[in-house]
Parts: C-alpha cells; sequence; structure tokens
C-alpha cells in the first residue's frame, strides 16, 4: 500500500516556503515529482541564477525568461543573479538579462545581488536607481549608468565591488538618495581613479577599500570625502589614495585605519602619522574621547609624533606598536627627537587609563626601540602590563639587565618578555 503524500497536501504558500531552504537547483527538480509539483518552483520568492551550472547561454535565457515572466505576479524576495562572459548571445544582446532585473523590481525585490564579471550594459540601463521595496544591494563588476534620479528609499545595506562609475557624482548621488541607508561597503576597481565622496545622514557604518593600481598612468588617486554625521565605524583599507577628509564624525565612532602610501601593510603607517602631526601644527586634533584601543606603526625616532596623537586619546586602554624597524635609521646617529631630554607634558591616557602596551614586532635594543619602552614604563601611572619579543638576534642580556632598570610609573605594571 502506497503511503499518503502528505506535503503535496500543503497549499502552495507553505511549500514554498519550505523550497525557500533548499539551493534553486533542487528546488527546480522537484518539479518531476508530479504534476502538482510541475510548475511550484515558479513561485518560490527566492532565486540563485549563476549562468556557468547551464550547459549554454540559450538554456539560461530561457530559464530566466520562463522565471521572470512579467504575467507573473508574485513577490520575489531574494535574486543572485551571476553572468559571467561566456554568458552572451551571437548579437551581444544582453537586454535579457535587465529585463529580468526589470521583473524583479516589478515583483517587489527584497535582496538583490548581481555579479556580471566585466560585462557591460550600457547598451540598456538597468533600472536599479527605482526601487521602493530594495532593502539589500550588492553590485559586482557592473557598469552603472549615469542617472539624474534616484530613488530607493528602504535601502539599508549597500555593498559596491569593483564597479565603474561614469562620473564621481553617480556614486555621490547614488549613496546620497538612500535616506536610511546604514551599512556601506566599497572595493575600488584597480583602475579608479575618481574621488570617492559619501554624503550620508543616516549611514551607521562605512568601509572603504582601494588596492593598488596597476597602471601608471592612474597613479594620482584623489583620495576619499566623507560626510556622514551617525557614523559609528569606518573602516579604511587604502593602497592608492592621496588624501582622506572626514566631516562631521562623532566622537565615539570606532576608526579601523589601514593606509599604506606604498610603505607595506599597516594599520596606522608612520607616514600617516607625520601627515597628521603637521595638521596638528595648524590646528588641534579631534578628540577621539570613546577610543578604547588603538594600534599604529610607529618609527621608533618618532616617540614625539605618537605622542602627539595620543593626547587625542584621552581613555586609551589599549596600545599595540607596530615599529617600522630599526632597519630604517642609523643607531650611531640619532634623531634630534631621540636626544631630547625630556617631552613638555604627558598624554592624559597616560596618567589615568592605559592599562596595556605591548611591542607586536621584536625589538633589537637599539636606542630608539629603548626610549619607547622607558617612555611608557616610565610616564603610565596606571599600566598593569607591558608586552615585549625579543629579536633572536639581539644581545638578550644586555637588554634584561637595561629593562629591569627602568624606573616604573605604576607599582602594579608587570613586564612580560616573550
Amino acid at each position: 500500500m502506497l503511503k499518503k503524500d502528505r506535503i503535496s497536501e500543503l497549499p502552495d504558500s507553505l511549500i514554498c516556503d519550505i523550497l525557500t531552504h533548499l539551493s534553486t537547483k533542487k528546488v527546480v527538480s522537484t518539479s518531476v515529482l508530479s504534476t502538482r509539483w510541475r510548475n511550484i518552483w515558479l513561485w518560490v520568492p527566492n532565486v540563485e541564477l549563476n549562468s556557468k551550472t547551464f550547459p549554454n547561454v540559450n538554456a539560461f535565457v530561457k530559464f530566466g525568461d520562463r522565471f521572470f515572466d512579467p504575467i507573473r505576479v508574485s513577490c520575489i524576495q531574494k535574486l543572485e543573479l551571476t553572468l559571467n562572459p561566456k554568458a552572451r548571445t551571437l548579437d551581444d544582446d544582453e537586454s535579457y538579462f535587465t529585463s529580468w532585473i526589470e521583473a524583479a523590481i516589478k515583483r517587489k525585490i527584497h535582496h538583490l545581488d548581481v555579479r556580471l564579471s566585466k560585462v557591460s550594459l550600457r547598451k540598456k540601463p538597468l533600472r536599479l536607481y527605482s526601487c521602493d521595496t530594495l532593502v539589500y544591494l550588492r553590485l559586482y563588476q557592473v557598469v552603472l549608468a549615469d542617472a539624474e534620479f534616484v530613488s530607493l528609499p528602504c535601502l539599508n545595506t549597500m555593498y559596491l565591488d569593483k564597479n565603474w562609475y561614469p562620473r564621481e557624482a553617480t556614486l555621490e548621488k547614488l549613496i546620497s538618495s538612500c535616506p536610511v541607508l546604514k551599512n556601506l561597503k566599497i572595493v575600488a576597481s584597480d583602475l579608479d581613479t575618481k574621488v570617492f565622496r559619501v554624503h550620508s545622514r543616516s549611514l551607521k557604518t562605512i568601509s572603504i577599500k582601494r588596492g593598488r593600481i596597476v597602471l601608471p598612468q592612474y597613479n594620482n588617486v584623489p583620495g576619499v570625502v566623507i560626510d556622514a554625521p551617525l557614523l559609528r565605524r569606518l573602516s579604511i583599507d587604502d593602497r592608492k589614495s592621496e588624501s582622506f577628509v572626514v566631516k562631521n564624525l562623532e566622537s565615539h565612532a570606532k576608526l579601523d585605519i589601514y593606509l599604506s602610501f606604498g610603505l607595506g601593510e599597516m594599520t596606522i603607517s608612520s607616514f600617516t602619522f607625520r601627515l597628521i602631526c603637521r595638521y596638528s601644527e595648524l590646528e588641534p586634533l579631534p578628540q577621539f574621547c570613546y577610543m578604547s584601543d588603538l594600534c599604529v606603526a610607529v618609527h621608533p625616532t618618532k616617540l614625539k609624533q605618537l605622542e602627539t596623537f595620543l593626547e587625542s586619546c584621552p581613555n586609551l586602554k589599549s596600545l599595540f606598536l607596530v615599529q617600522l624597524g630599526s632597519y630604517n635609521y642609523n643607531p650611531e646617529v640619532p634623531s634630534e627627537e631621540m636626544n631630547q631630554e625630556g617631552l613638555p607634558s604627558v598624554p592624559q591616557c597616560l596618567l589615568s587609563s592605559l592599562q596595556l602596551v605591548r611591542f607586536k614586532v621584536p625589538i633589537t635594543g637599539v636606542a630608539g626601540e629603548m626610549k619607547l619602552v622607558n617612555y611608557f614604563l616610565k610616564n603610565s601611572t596606571v599600566l598593569k602590563k607591558l608586552i615585549l619579543r625579543l629579536d633572536s638576534r639581539s644581545a638578550k642580556d644586555e637588554i634584561l639587565k637595561e629593562l629591569f632598570e627602568i624606573p616604573r610609573g605604576s607599582t602594579e605594571c608587570e613586564l612580560v618578555i616573550l
């Protein structure tokens, strides 16, 4: 006796909810179960379409045209669409793709992820600039058309990965026209030299990444301008921009700054610190009152610059120092800063909040490194732990003797040597 098929007795809406937890390939395979299941997959609100999973472009287009039939009125919650360069018709016509996007917008799409693999859609621009229901948008290697009007009233998260913009104003308008946008991530293409202007009264998190420009004629990149007064977290990983301007930043925002400017990988480079200190000679640096942890690359001879920045972090609790290496200077010729007997003041954080200092790169015992160690041990009155790692080539006995002779500003400080 055959068992009764209870699943088939469920209403279509409930079956579609169940099928949303399966891959599109498995969802479509249910169409062969019975006549009852033949067309149910067409009503599933989530779909993943990748042209690589089809035997040829005609099969891909035929499948997409059937799913995005404009006559159908069911809603689409999530669409992940990947189009590789081989998914081209003979006449290089990509109108089928734009019609799918337009159909998804009409069917009140919430989540849209488009990956085009350098396919140009300039012939017929997408209607991505106007969608009343879109909440999440990711675009990868899309050539965006210029837009005079943008309306994305519900967009909360936007991820722009290696796209091309006809003008600087295109990106600026796209971002500023999203009134509830909270999360923004931008990854620049290798050939993009435009200024990234981010103006938003709603953004809470921003992540910007720009790698090295591969062609020499694109060496000069103007930079980034950010004006987001509600920003809570800003992450910058940039290898090429010449400048960053951040306006109206709240004091409690968290900053993850990774600027190399050709000097290699680091959290905040020594060169960046020199620029900060030059700026501080013109006007006071902003106060980062809520900053508790800081990782910074600092040259052993630039103690004064480090002190200048620490004065803007009155509540800093943990400091991680990444030195650029003593090989960058001659230890027999101390710099002017290293010759100074004392500094005019001690940053507030050393007197009231700094509890941990860690040197993340092994020290060799040269004068500049020992001066940094001496500075924190002597002036940090609430320091609980200072962690060092000695270089295997260093004179360990001499370094240890010098370390334990340094006077401590904090009676609770533990010196840990790895």
